[in-house]
C-alpha cells in the first residue's frame, strides 16, 4: 500500500499529543481492512486521547452500536459519529453480521475494547478474534499507556487456528501497557 499524504488534521493532532506529553507509535496493517482491538479500557479519558491518537495515525476508525442507538432522530449523528448499527440478541449471530459487513467493504477499521467495559474484568470477550478471522484481516493491537505516555498501534497479526497461542500474542503485548487507573485493568485471556 503507497503511503498516504498526511493532511493537517493529522498534523494538529500530533501536535497536540507532543503538547500534552504523549509519543505516538505507528505499526498499522498495509492493508485497508482490519479490526483495532483497544486496551486497556479503565477511563473516559481514553476516548479523548485515543481521538487525538486516530486522527494522529490518519483513522477514522467505526464502532459498533446496537441497532436500538440509531432509531429516530439519533442515527444519522450516530452513523456520522462512525457507528455501525448491529442487531444483538439471542437470535441474532453479531460476529456473522459483522463479518457480513467487512466482506462487503473495501476499506474498513472497526475499534472495539474486548474487556467490554471500563471496570475490571477476569477475561477479555473473543467476538472481536472470531471476527477477524472469518473475515481474513489483522488485529491491529492499539495502546494507550499512561505510565510512559505513549499510544498507538504497537503491531498487528492474522489470526490463526490456535485462539489460545493468539491470545499469547495478546497477553505478551499488553502486559507491559498501563491504562489510567491499573486497579481496573482486565486480565489479557479467554473465559475459562
Amino acid at each position: 500500500m503507497i503511503a498516504k499524504k498526511k493532511r493537517w488534521w493529522q498534523h494538529s493532532a500530533r501536535f497536540i499529543l507532543r503538547l500534552v506529553g504523549w509519543r505516538l507509535v505507528d505499526d498499522t496493517p498495509p492493508e485497508p481492512k482490519y479490526i483495532l482491538v483497544g486496551a486497556h479500557h479503565t477511563s473516559n479519558w481514553d476516548w479523548a486521547i485515543g481521538f487525538f491518537m486516530m486522527a494522529g495515525l490518519g483513522l477514522r476508525p467505526r464502532w459498533i452500536g446496537k441497532d436500538s442507538l440509531f432509531k429516530g432522530f439519533a442515527g444519522p449523528i450516530m452513523r456520522w459519529l462512525g457507528g455501525i448499527s448491529v442487531v444483538r440478541g439471542a437470535r441474532e449471530n453479531f460476529v456473522g453480521q459483522v463479518v457480513d459487513i467487512y466482506n462487503n467493504s473495501k476499506e474498513l477499521v472497526i475499534a472495539l475494547a474486548p474487556e467490554g467495559t471500563r471496570d475490571y474484568v477476569d477475561h477479555w470477550k473473543t467476538g472481536f478474534y472470531h471476527i477477524a478471522k472469518d473475515a481474513h484481516i489483522s488485529v491491529a493491537m492499539a495502546f494507550l499507556d499512561y505510565s510512559k505516555k505513549i499510544c498507538g498501534i504497537g503491531g498487528y497479526f492474522i489470526p490463526s487456528d490456535n485462539l489460545k497461542a493468539d491470545m499469547k500474542i495478546l497477553r505478551e503485548f499488553y502486559e507491559e501497557v498501563v491504562g489510567k487507573f491499573p486497579e481496573k485493568q482486565g486480565l489479557v485471556r479467554i473465559k475459562a
